[in-house]
């Protein structure tokens, strides 16, 4: 499973062509509300557990992507608006938002 097209959709939705002729609609608030990095979801670290506060506002660009660039041939690294770029979203993890944003949005 590998992406042939990667694009932007309706200024709203990350579209995804891949390879097994599949496409994907992924709503880019729902995107970013679930970045897989450790400053959004946290991490465990030697049996400690850091889980992130949930921000008080939101910086008006954090739901506007700015840039999306390959990560080696697993995975996309976006960089949003607001400056955020740490999270490493893989294939399968973008198959995974596909499948459970239906019950967030659309």
């Amino acid at each position: 499973m590998i992406p042939l097209q990667i694009k932007i959709s309706e200024k709203t939705k990350l579209f995804i062509k891949w390879d097994d002729e599949t496409e994907s609609l992924i709503d880019i608030k729902y995107l970013r509300d679930e970045c897989p990095c450790a400053v959004c979801k946290g991490e465990t670290v030697l049996l400690k557990t850091y889980r992130p506060a949930k921000p008080s506002a939101e910086h008006p660009e954090s739901f506007k992507i700015k840039d999306i660039q390959p990560v080696g041939e697993y995975a996309i690294q976006i960089t949003w608006k607001d400056g955020h770029d740490s999270g490493i979203y893989t294939w399968e993890y973008l198959k995974e938002l596909e499948k459970s944003q239906g019950f967030v949005s659309q």
